[in-house]
């Protein structure tokens, strides 16, 4: 794990998963199958303030957001897996450029919206190639779900030697114990602050 002390937060972005209108707004895809979560539905409140003091010290706020591509007929790609364990997904869920697929309000602007097909932000998306052109070399990292998207972001910047700050409570998962169990299984692979203990790293940085 690298000295926060020598972190320029010029060269830090901070990265949210999935915090999308599709997932949190109750009039999104999840929010109409009843698919909620409180935990879930408090992160961009509790997440906004690190977006603009990250922004304020002249780092950047990257947008990883799910997407379904349509065929040719305006029908979701959607992976077998996910039809099955969503099947309530369908025409025009998580499409760009639609209501569901931007960010929520609350978080609103990101400097990046950045679109992504699987779990990773980093899988097939032009996350590396914009934090190379904007000189990013560092990440804090929070959204949902804490199992998925999240974890396997942070995996893959591990793999790619990028240093990252895992927000404690600035993810969740729609199981607590799932949350609790994946905070502990990366323990090696990041370092874990909360929301607030960040935000006062950042406000005390000079």
């Amino acid at each position: 794990m690298s000295d926060l002390t020598k972190w320029d937060l010029s060269r830090t972005g901070l990265l949210t998963i999935d915090l999308q209108n599709d997932f949190i707004h109750p009039n999104g895809a999840y929010g109409r199958a009843g698919q909620s979560s409180a935990q879930i539905s408090a992160l961009p409140d509790r997440i906004a303030p690190l977006a603009r003091a990250v922004q304020a010290k002249g780092g950047c706020y990257f947008s990883a957001q799910f997407t379904l591509v349509p065929d040719k007929n305006g029908e979701p790609l959607i992976a077998p897996h996910l039809k099955q364990l969503r099947p309530f997904l369908g025409k025009g869920d998580f499409a760009p450029g639609s209501f569901g697929h931007t960010l929520v309000d609350a978080l609103q602007p990101a400097d990046f919206v950045i679109e992504k097909v699987a779990y990773s932000a980093f899988y097939q998306t032009r996350l590396e190639y914009l934090m190379h052109a904007v000189g990013i070399d560092r990440l804090i990292v929070g959204g949902i779900v804490t199992n998925g998207g999240v974890a396997s972001t942070l995996r893959d910047a591990h793999l790619r030697n990028i240093d990252t700050i895992m927000l404690t409570d600035g993810c969740a998962a729609f199981s607590d114990d799932v949350h609790e169990a994946t905070l502990m299984s990366l323990g090696t692979v990041t370092q874990q602050m909360s929301c607030a203990e960040v935000l006062n790293w950042i406000g005390n940085a000079t």
